[in-house]
């Protein structure tokens, strides 16, 4: 499995790694054709109702191709109040059973830390940020790090944005 190469080390929590946030902080990413499965996730006012199924299922569709990519990393779109796309990324452009979308662009990363609740204040920072870099907010994905409990058990958490600039 590609996954134990990325130095994603989970033996913490046998669930989700520590982010190592300083790889991701202030960060300027530009993808051309980065693949990722693309899922959907129901929402209620924008609180998740079921990502860890569809976390679990996609992952299991990526095993099952041995499709990790080197460096694993999934986003999610607030699309609306009702539904969330996420995408995980994939070291193919096809695979049995998903959709495979690809990614291009620049993209502006910025690391925050805080409860879930403060996402709109994230938001709102991150779009300011990108002003003050001289562009326009194009989209914006969230890469929320660590499940709910294991930010309970490393005593913060973490969310990468990623504001695609380009």
């Amino acid at each position: 499995m590609k996954l134990a190469a990325t130095h994603y080390d989970n033996s913490e929590t046998g669930c989700c790694a520590r982010l190592d946030a300083a790889r991701w902080a202030d960060k300027t990413l530009v993808w051309k054709d980065k693949p990722f499965l693309r899922d959907h996730i129901r929402a209620v006012l924008h609180v998740p109702v079921n990502f860890g199924t569809v976390m679990g299922r996609d992952q299991a569709l990526i095993e099952e191709a041995g499709a990790w990519p080197e460096d694993p990393i999934w986003l999610t779109d607030d699309s609306s109040p009702w539904r969330s796309e996420v995408y995980m990324s994939v070291d193919r452009d096809s695979l049995p059973g998903a959709t495979v979308e690809t990614l291009s662009g620049t993209f502006l990363t910025r690391v925050f830390e805080g409860p879930y609740k403060d996402a709109g204040t994230w938001a709102k920072a991150m779009a300011e940020h990108v002003r003050a870099q001289g562009h326009e907010l194009k989209r914006l994905y969230s890469f929320y790090a660590t499940c709910p409990k294991c930010a309970d058990r490393f005593g913060k958490n973490q969310v990468v944005l990623f504001a695609q600039v380009g």
